[in-house]
This record gives structure tokens, C-alpha cells and sequence, in this order.
């Protein structure tokens, strides 16, 4: 799964790239759902719909909110008096009248509007030049219209105030004259390595809640107020490096700063709270789909004679470069990764985010999956898969079993050549899990019989805690496979952890399969609040707490067991919830083990991160370890997590 909840697709899920889209419909709410966006119309739903025409006007110290009885602006109002030198208008929710501009771009799907641009600036660096033109419905000018726009100022607010989002500065209810026609486009500002900062972000005033909305923008210090400064405007990138490999929704991810933490393969790494990639940079087309495919990029390839056109915001990325000329990507031939097969007295144990896996998937993405356990995980011994589905996948009728979904990934993996996996698990209760709704994913070991044995100790149930006792002065589970204090509130509405004791060379190694809660409802790293609110990171530390504690009553029988705690942790190897999963030495994380630059395992929004990770306990003091990337930085993903392995002697 996303970082973030699932943006909103069509039933029958995204398009193939780079197929065209689904036509608009001719009329949509102002929620805009994400496909919507791209135009690709698929409702919002109604809560989305609901939050974000409710934050449709920003409320905030420095932009007073506007109501029913409109003030009128003073006369000869430009676009840079609308936008002025902080993220929100001095002038918002009063009336303007005639304010002049060149159109720099049209939408006619999804947000319809425009863009147009003073040819007359100010000179001040902070106050933006260009401005968007909520209009409703598919707008009647074209670019290089020389144009006379009166209406309201409006902050509005993509994806609702409680999304933590800047606002885009608009103008709504508009009148619109055109002057003359034809005239050329104000010459773009560019955007590129010397001209935007290294230093992401200013701290946010503590006063207004960490807020950045009222600070005087510093373009020449923070990439953020660069951006700030530049929306709305004409702007231009030069050829350019992707760092984010085209996605279902038409978009891709470029960085202009080539030289800032780049990862071995082409991608720009997040390695910290402070390295928040100040070059990334977002982009889309104005051109619906339909009229023009969106070029289909890995991350590596290289965006030749890059983009122009205005600078928006968006939820889904913040400022984004929306192109009305777009160049051809480069391809670098990015491969997927092999990792080396383990040595006769080496375990590998692997995991792998299969992301939704159930019988109702093409065939196709079940023997994509195994061709990658086979040829590019070199078939480890012990796999944990998460996001496995039951046997109707999202049917919500009651069914939990997954054994047809298994049975079916474990032969496809024998039908690449691979050996023949058992596996355990335990079927949740139904609708207790999160995920997909009606799906009720979970977490399955998957084990060759030929290298290493499973230990079942029946009595292991969805609601029923295994335990640790000692047998003969080693540890052993009460159930094996079982489920790791599943009555523990940390795990509400979560997948709970699952436990199993396994035998290699007559030696037990202990196996704790995660996926911890999603960082859904964090603000992103363009947030108006600086720095972001991640409200998640509380519920994951719980569960990472719980964990450790599992994990110190094996090391307390026995100090050099062997255990690995592995999984979709769902957040990064410098973040609280890794803190307390190694709380007191019980865990190390084995990513650490790698050099900086390829430390990842995911790529969101341009960054390569760590989401999934292996952690070993102190008895494992020599290891391998192989982030093998296959899936998130490639346009055709089979998941949009990367599996790891780790290799040992125990």
C-alpha cells in the first residue's frame, strides 16, 4: 500500500500506461478526485467531496475570511497585489475588478480554469506574477489571450484543511474580457539547480500552530518559498533527471537539483526529516491524455527538453509543473535486480508487500510476483508476504480464508521453476484487519520444506496471544504460527503481527512478520505546517513497543537467539517507530547495513525511502543484506513495494 490512503480509482482500477483516459464527465464537483485531475473522472467520494468544499476558503490570521457581503478591492488591482509576499492573498475574499494578464494555460477537465500572467511585474521576488482562474466549466480562452479578469480572490485548499495542505491562491466567480488574441506567452521563469535553494523550508510561527502562512516568503533561501513565489506563473525546467517513474494518473517526478542525494540508480534518497529533496518537483500535462499520451518514464530515464508551462498546487504532490509543452524521456534501460543465492549453510529469509494479492488479480500478476521470488530473490528459504487477500479479494461477504490465493502464488512460483512453498498463517476475523475493505489482508510465511522446517504448536487463533515459555533453556512459542498480543489496542482496525518458530541446521530461529499501520492522515513535506504533522508515527510506535516487548521475552530465555523482525514497518530506519523497535538493543536494523544512497525500498512523491525492513536481535552478528529493487522505480510495477533479504548462518 501508498504511504498515504489510496488515491480514488475507477472500479476497474487505473488505466494501462500510456493508454488514453476515460473522457471527463461534463460537470464536476470541486472536490477533485485525483483522476479528476489527471482527466480521468472518477467520483470523489462524498467526505472527500465534503472536506475539500468546505476548506474551499482558508482561514487564517494572515488571510482574513471572506463573507457574503464582498468588498471591493481598490482600482488598478494586479495579479501581484492578489498574491503578495506571503502563501496567502492580503486580499482574499474581497472583489477585483479588471485585473490585466497574458493566459499562460487552459484546463478543461478536472479543475477547469486558467492561468494568466501580468507582463508588467513588480520586481519584488516574492510576489508571484501569475495567478489560476477557477472558472467551473471548460474555459473559453486560449493561451496568448490578452485578458481582463474581475472576481473574487479565494484561497482554496486541495484535499480539505485537515490535509495539512498550503492553499492555492484563485480567483472564483469571475467575469472575463479578451482584449486581443495570439499574443505571446511572458517569457517562463526558470526553475533549476542555481536558482532554487538547497534549504527545504523555514520553521512554521509556533504562534499559529507551526504554520508558514503569514511568514514573508524568502525565495532566495527556501525551496519552498521559491516555489511559493513562482505559482501560478509560467515556468520552465531544462532537461531533467526522473525520480519518480510515471504513475496510473499521468504524472511523473523530476529532480532539478541532479546532485542532491542521489541513489545509485537514478533516484533522489530520503534519508532524513532534513532531507527533504528541495529539487523534486512534480509534473503533469494540460493536454488530456486522451489527446496527447503522457510519456512513460523509470526513475533514471531523463525528461529531454523538460517542460514549461504554469506552476500549480495540488494534493497530491504539491507544486507541480502543469505542461502545455512537454519533452521526450531518455530511457537509461533501468533493469530490475538480482540478488546472489544464499550458500548451502546460509538461511535467506526474505519479505515482500505482494499489495492486495488475491485469486481475482490477472494470472499475469501472479506469475510477475513469482518469476521475482524465483529469478530476482534467488528463492529464499523463508518468505513474509504482506497484503495478501482472502479468496474473493474485496467481496465483502464474510470469507477471511486465503488459502486459494496461496495456493495459487505458490504455483505460480513452481510453474517459473521455483521450489514448492508451504505456508502458515492465521485467518483474521473478518473486517478487524484494515486494508481494502471486504479484502482482509494479512501476513503469510511462506517456507521451502527442503531447507528448513516450521515448528507448529497448535491453539494459535485471530484473538488469541502467543507467549514465550523455556524448553529445556531455550525459547519457544505457545502457538506457533501466532499472533502477537492481537487484544493490544495498538493493533485496532491493524494487522497483527504474526509469530512462527522455524528449524534450519537443528537450530530454531524465530520469525515475527509485520505491517504496521499506514501513514495515512500525515501531512505531506510541502505542508503548511513546517515541520509536518505525523500523526500516524503515534499508533506505529505502539506497535513497534509491543513488538520489542515479544521480542525481549525470547532474548530474556535465551540472549543469542535468533530473531528477525521483518514486514512492511510502514515508516523509515531514522524514525520513532524504528527507535522503539530497537528500544534496548533487542533489534538492530539490518537496512542501516547499506550505504546511504541505497537505503530505500519505495518511492512516494519523488523519493526513494525506506518503508519495509528487517531487523535482526544481537545473536545475529554477521549478515548480507539486499534491498532488491524490482518494483518502485519502474512506470509497470507488479507491487509498489521492493522486497529485501537477508542472508545469515545461525
Amino acid at each position: 500500500m501508498p504511504r498515504t490512503s489510496r488515491r480514488p480509482l475507477s472500479p476497474s482500477g487505473p488505466p494501462p500506461l500510456p493508454g488514453p483516459f476515460p473522457p471527463p464527465r461534463p460537470s464536476a464537483p470541486r472536490g477533485r478526485s485525483r483522476r479528476e485531475e489527471r482527466g480521468v473522472f472518477a467520483p470523489a467520494p462524498a467526505t472527500a467531496v465534503a472536506a475539500a468544499l468546505a476548506a474551499t476558503l482558508l482561514l487564517t490570521a494572515a488571510a482574513p475570511a471572506p463573507s457574503t457581503a464582498v468588498t471591493a478591492a481598490p482600482p488598478g488591482i494586479r495579479i501581484h497585489d492578489i498574491q503578495g509576499p506571503t502563501r496567502t492573498s492580503p486580499l482574499a475574499g474581497e472583489r477585483v475588478s479588471a485585473v490585466p494578464g497574458i493566459v499562460t494555460g487552459v484546463r478543461s477537465y478536472g479543475s477547469r480554469g486558467f492561468w494568466f500572467q501580468d507582463t508588467s511585474p513588480d520586481g519584488d521576488p516574492r510576489t508571484s506574477e501569475g495567478v489560476f482562474v477557477h472558472t467551473g466549466s471548460a474555459p473559453t480562452v486560449r493561451a496568448g489571450d490578452d485578458v481582463r479578469v474581475s472576481g473574487t480572490v479565494t484561497e482554496f485548499v486541495p484535499g480539505g484543511a485537515g490535509s495539512g495542505n498550503q492553499s492555492l491562491t484563485e480567483i472564483t466567480g469571475a467575469e472575463v474580457t479578451v482584449a486581443s488574441s495570439g499574443n505571446a506567452v511572458p517569457a517562463p521563469a526558470r526553475i533549476d539547480d542555481r536558482s532554487v535553494p538547497s534549504a527545504y523550508t523555514p520553521e512554521g510561527d509556533p504562534a499559529v500552530g507551526g504554520s508558514v502562512n503569514g511568514l514573508r516568503l524568502r525565495p532566495g533561501t527556501y525551496a519552498l518559498d521559491r516555489y511559493e513565489s513562482l505559482e501560478g506563473m509560467n515556468v520552465r525546467i531544462g532537461s531533467s533527471r526522473v525520480i519518480g517513474a510515471t504513475d496510473p494518473y499521468a504524472e511523473l517526478w523530476v529532480t532539478v537539483k541532479p546532485r542532491e542525494n542521489p541513489s545509485p540508480r537514478g533516484g533522489t534518497v530520503y534519508g532524513s526529516y532534513r532531507s527533504q529533496g528541495a529539487g523534486r518537483l512534480q509534473v503533469q500535462q494540460l493536454a488530456p491524455v486522451a489527446e496527447r499520451p503522457f510519456p512513460v518514464a523509470d526513475v533514471g530515464d531523463v525528461l529531454s527538453g523538460g517542460a514549461e508551462g504554469p506552476l500549480d498546487f495540488n494534493q497530491f504532490g504539491g507544486y507541480t509543473l502543469v505542461a502545455r509543452t512537454l519533452g521526450e524521456v531518455k530511457g537509461r534501460g533501468l533493469t530490475r535486480e538480482r540478488t546472489r543465492k544464499q550458500r548451502g549453510d546460509q538461511l535467506a529469509v526474505a519479505t515482500y508487500n505482494v499489495e492486495n494479492l488475491d485469486p481475482k488479480d490477472p494470472r499475469a500478476k501472479f506469475d510477475a510476483l513469482a518469476s521475482g521470488v524465483v529469478d530476482n530473490l534467488a528463492e529464499p528459504d523463508i518468505i513474509a508476504l504482506e497484503e495478501v487477500q482472502d479468496d474473493n479479494g474485496a467481496t465483502d461477504d464474510g470469507t477471511v480464508s486465503a488459502r486459494e490465493t496461496l495456493k495459487k502464488f505458490t504455483d505460480a512460483v513452481v510453474a517459473a521453476g521455483g521450489p514448492r512453498y508451504d505456508w502458515r498463517g492465521i485467518d483474521p476475523v473478518d473486517g478487524a484487519d484494515g486494508g481494502e475493505p471486504g479484502g482482509n489482508i494479512r501476513q503469510v510465511f511462506l517456507y521451502n520444506p527442503a531447507r528448513v522446517s516450521f515448528t507448529d504448536r497448535p491453539g494459535g487463533e485471530a484473538a488469541t496471544a502467543t507467549g514465550v515459555v523455556s524448553e529445556k533453556g531455550r525459547p519457544a512459542l505457545t502457538h506457533s504460527p501466532g499472533r502477537v498480543d492481537p487484544a493490544d489496542t495498538a493493533w485496532q482496525d491493524s494487522r497483527k503481527p504474526l509469530a512462527g518458530e522455524f528449524t534450519f541446521r537443528g537450530r530454531p530461529v524465530f520469525v515475527v512478520a509485520n505491517h504496521f499501520t499506514s501513514k495515512g492522515g500525515d501531512e505531506p513535506l510541502a505542508s503548511q505546517h513546517q515541520p509536518p504533522t505525523r500523526a500516524s508515527e503515534v499508533r506505529r510506535a505502539a506497535q513497534a513497543g509491543a513488538v520489542n516487548s515479544f521480542v525481549g521475552k525470547i532474548l530474556k530465555v535465551r540472549e543469542d537467539a535468533d530473531v528477525l523482525v521483518l514486514g512492511d514497518i510502514n515508516d523509515f530506519q531514522f524514525s520513532g517507530t524504528t527507535d522503539a523497535l530497537t528500544r534496548g538493543g533487542a533489534l538492530r536494523a539490518a537496512v542501516e547495513s547499506l550505504p546511504r544512497a541505497e537505503r530505500y525500498s519505495y518511492v512516494y512523491q519523488g523519493s526513494s525511502q525506506v518503508l519495509d525492513q528487517i531487523l535482526t536481535s544481537p545473536g545475529i552478528r554477521r549478515f548480507a543484506y539486499d534491498s532488491v529493487h524490482i518494483n518502485a522505480e519502474f512506470a509497470q510495477q507488479n507491487s509498489d513495494h521492493d522486497p529485501q533479504v537477508l542472508r545469515f548462518r545461525p
